[in-house]
């Protein structure tokens, strides 16, 4: 059974930093394509840095460019989110999702596994 488990959300203020981690387990992820995406109250999910190619690759949405960096450790089969600098709009419920292919699509729909979600809360 594929799991995408997340963990390292939590609460810090403005100008912070956190390192999200994406455990996966029955899936080896080579060149997929992974995510993070993020998701506010009253808000669509949306995406914010994507990889593929084992992480040659890394694409990210420009409210979180130079702040963000996607990485990801195939030894441990793990995807990271390293976050710095974070805003208040950073608030979100925070998502891994992987992709059976190896093409990436900021579309919440191109993406086939997800994890539950751990939570991102920036007081300013």
């Amino acid at each position: 059974q594929v799991q995408l488990v997340e963990s390292g959300g939590g609460s810090v203020q403005a100008g912070g930093s956190l390192r999200l981690s994406c455990s996966v387990s029955g899936y080896t992820v080579n060149s997929q394509c992974m995510a993070w995406f993020r998701q506010a109250p009253g808000k669509e999910r949306e995406g914010v840095a994507m990889l593929n190619n084992g992480g040659v690759f890394t694409y990210y949405a420009d409210s979180v460019k130079g702040r963000f960096t996607i990485s990801q450790d195939h030894a441990k089969n793990t995807l990271y989110l390293q976050m710095n600098s974070l805003k208040p709009e950073d608030t979100a419920m925070y998502y891994c999702a992987a992709a059976r292919r190896g093409l990436c699509a900021w579309l919440a729909s191109w993406f086939d596994i997800w994890g539950q979600g751990t939570q991102v809360t920036v007081s300013s």
